[in-house]
């Protein structure tokens, strides 16, 4: 964490005049992080992007991602998302702290979720139940940055009825997070009906010819349906964060 010195040689110089509030909160919002030795706790993450540090977990031992909770949580973070996290280290950590672990999102969530104070609902739907698993990490993602989040699964192009039953849903959506696998068309379809921001999600189900979700990216990339942006194969952490950045706008 910044040390004492440092913010008090700022504090210093604010009260000799030399340093305006304004340079002094740019000083203040890159200086502090807590270093564990394995990792570089973030601590004002939330002060310069209005989000706080999320613990990615694949890689980390579950030692690791307790130790980085454990120096969260001291310094008083309340909602703490782990993405990427086995089963195992849900088991370790739950034993020291106040952890939710979401099997099929891989999501692990320290203390509370908080109150939902985005401008209007986030939106995600899948086509297949196959793509639940990228989904629940988007939905809990945004559910954990404070989004009230509505899940319409199952609604891809091969039953399009599916879809378009929930039409009142999609066009009261503040956010649409579309995620889908095969051919990925999902997007342009749900990019051609809705007048908000829609965030494709390419996942790796699919046939050979699929190539891991390479299919379904570059289909979505190539979306005719206007205001379509896209992220990684398999990224729902960064289709959830995204669609929250927006309902808080």
């Amino acid at each position: 964490m910044m040390e004492r010195h440092t913010a008090m040689q700022i504090l210093r110089q604010i009260e000799a005049g030399e340093l305006t509030a304004e340079a002094a909160m740019t000083k203040l919002r890159l200086q502090p992080f807590e270093d564990l030795g394995y990792a570089k706790v973030d601590h004002h993450r939330a002060l310069r992007q209005g989000i706080a540090e999320v613990i990615y977990g694949a890689g980390k031992t579950p030692e690791q991602i307790d130790g980085i909770v454990d120096a969260m949580r001291q310094q008083g973070q309340e909602t703490i998302l782990i993405t990427r996290m086995s089963a195992g280290a849900a088991e370790l950590v739950a034993q020291r702290h106040p952890l939710v672990y979401y099997p099929m999102g891989h999501v692990g969530i320290v203390g509370v979720l908080p109150d939902a104070d985005g401008v209007g609902p986030v939106v995600i739907c899948t086509g297949g139940t196959s793509d639940m698993e990228v989904a629940e990490e988007a939905a809990l993602t945004a559910e954990a940055l404070g989004n009230h989040v509505t899940r319409l699964y199952d609604v891809g192009v091969a039953g399009i009825h599916r879809l378009l039953c929930h039409a009142d849903v999609l066009l009261g959506a503040r956010v649409v997070v579309v995620i889908a696998g095969m051919e990925g068309a999902l997007a342009s379809v749900v990019g051609g009906l809705v007048d908000c921001p829609v965030i494709a999600v390419p996942t790796s189900v699919g046939y050979g010819a699929s190539f891991g979700g390479m299919a379904a990216l570059l289909s979505m990339l190539n979306s005719c349906a206007s205001g379509v942006s896209v992220v990684n194969i398999d990224n729902g952490f960064g289709a959830g964060y995204l669609a929250s950045m927006i309902n808080h706008l």
